[in-house]
């Protein structure tokens, strides 16, 4: 059987038919993460014997013809950000090494009450911090459709885990563009859902106003069926809210009274031609289906870096000042190389130790534009540029159903090769707006460059989630078959 193109859909048809049985579908994936995982470094942590006892339990459900719902017996790979009840959930970083959370997020809650079994947590950026998996304690993961490249990040690992088989679906998180810009990276499908329509509790903290956990999947409907477990209103989130399902595209197969906009901003100075040129190709594709396509503006997506790199880094240096060594997680009074006479020495070796140099470098960024005599001229400008960012959008979306674009400059990168950090932020020039002011958004695979893969974005309105699947579905099908990498 080729697991390599199994589908949620396809799966359950397959065990409601006995054609395959969720242990052997848990036992071929572990298999698979032995055989691959050292190269890759995608899996932080396996649950072997939970895994395969969930499966039992699930495939019990199925002889019964009980199953819980689409998502019973299939296996999900979890971004190492998500908190998951005694299992190590460390962010990738030092100072989380050895902890495990007493409880799970409401995600995890979610996926275990529909049946899914955890394969495992998968590698990121520390903190989240990052646009390539290379920030990560326990070193980079790489792209298995060339492993001297990054999968990008910081959902690395999770896309990773897709794009070579190492799950049937993942889940990541989103503070400005580390679903959609791996998924582009690896060639999957990577949803970023609107601010608040999946809850944030138990997702460690990065940049509270931005942060959002969403699927990555092989198909658009694999995310639309994880995205439907996954979202809803939790009273432990009070940022969460439900997205109705009011259909815009009325239907999936027509989409000639769509319209479509393209913002010129998207298409300047610093896109790869090679990326451009599939990206065009995808916008006259759906044009030949009858979608309106009209040139748009966002004039001040130009500051949305800018904004970003101030309100995330404080936001991050108010989050992170929970890991002080006290209470969980790396302590330096644990290394007897680090000599601590004080408290204040407890909490300076700690840090200083205990997180990496990208986030140190946002822990202090953060500080300084939130303090006394610079919070005015920095922080408070920057939500006020935010505020100018989502009136572009809302602007837009008055006159367009949908935004579409590329998620990243470029095709993935050499591991190592931006060294500087303003360069590496770049990559995630076309998302973070999205971000800033709340809207969802999909990375749907639109072609190949070198022999490596690029995701189309496609934008939408606040609370329109599940129309974007529907206008993704049509890009998929009309797009054709991709194949994933072979990794030996």
């Amino acid at each position: 059987m080729a697991y390599e193109k199994l589908t949620i859909s396809q799966t359950q048809n397959d065990f409601q038919a006995g054609k395959l049985k969720p242990t052997a579908l848990v036992k071929f994936y572990l298999a698979e993460i032995q055989k691959i995982n050292p190269d890759l470094n995608i899996y932080l942590e396996v649950l072997k014997e939970e895994s395969l006892r969930q499966a039992e339990e699930s495939e019990k459900r199925y002889q019964a013809g009980k199953p819980k719902g689409p998502l019973d017996g299939m296996p999900i790979a979890l971004k190492d950000n998500i908190s998951t009840k005694n299992v190590l959930t460390t962010a990738s970083s030092k100072i989380l090494e050895n902890y495990r959370p007493p409880y799970d997020a409401t995600v995890v809650e979610k996926l275990r009450e529909a049946g899914a079994i955890i394969l495992g947590k998968t590698n990121l950026d520390e903190f989240a911090m990052g646009s390539s998996t290379e920030t990560s304690f326990f070193g980079p993961t790489k792209n298995p459709y060339d492993l001297t490249r990054v999968p990008g990040g910081s959902s690395g690992g999770s896309a990773a885990a897709i794009a070579s088989n190492l799950a049937l679906v993942a889940l990541g998180s989103d503070t400005g563009g580390s679903i959609r810009q791996p998924a582009s990276f690896c060639g999957i499908v990577g949803f970023k859902p609107t601010y608040g329509a999946v809850s944030r509790y138990g997702l460690l903290a990065m940049a509270s106003s931005l942060d959002q956990i969403g699927p990555m999947t092989k198909t658009v409907r694999d995310a639309e069926i994880l995205f439907g477990v996954i979202s809803g209103a939790d009273p432990k989130d009070s940022t969460s809210i439900n997205i109705n399902q009011n259909a815009k595209c009325k239907s999936q197969n027509d989409i000639s009274k769509c319209k479509i906009g393209v913002p010129k901003e998207y298409f300047g100075q610093g896109l790869e031609p090679a990326v451009r040129k599939i990206i065009k190709k995808a916008i006259d594709q759906l044009k030949s289906l009858g979608a309106k396509i009209q040139e748009i503006s966002l004039p001040n997506s130009k500051y949305a870096l800018s904004c970003y790199y101030i309100i995330m880094p404080v936001e991050v240096s108010s989050n992170l000042a929970r890991y002080d060594g006290l209470k969980y997680g790396y302590s330096a009074t644990q290394n007897s190389k680090l000599k601590t006479q004080n408290l204040l020495e407890v909490y300076l070796k700690t840090r200083s130790d205990g997180f990496g140099v990208e986030a140190k470098r946002r822990i202090m960024l953060g500080t300084y534009a939130s303090s006394a005599g610079y919070i005015d001229k920095y922080y408070n400008q920057a939500q006020k540029v935010r505020t100018l960012i989502k009136k572009d959008f809302d602007k837009a979306f008055s006159e367009v159903d949908f935004i579409l674009g590329p998620v990243s400059p470029e095709k993935a990168f050499k591991i190592g090769q931006k060294s500087d950090p303003l360069t590496m932020y770049l990559s995630d020039i076309y998302t973070i707006a999205v971000n800033l002011a709340g809207l969802p958004a999909i990375s749907v695979p639109a072609g190949m460059v070198d022999d490596l893969p690029v995701g189309l974005q496609i934008i939408g309105p606040q609370f329109s989630d599940w129309q974007i699947f529907k206008l993704a579905k049509v890009f998929e099908r009309i797009r054709g078959e991709l194949s994933y990498p072979e990794i030996s």
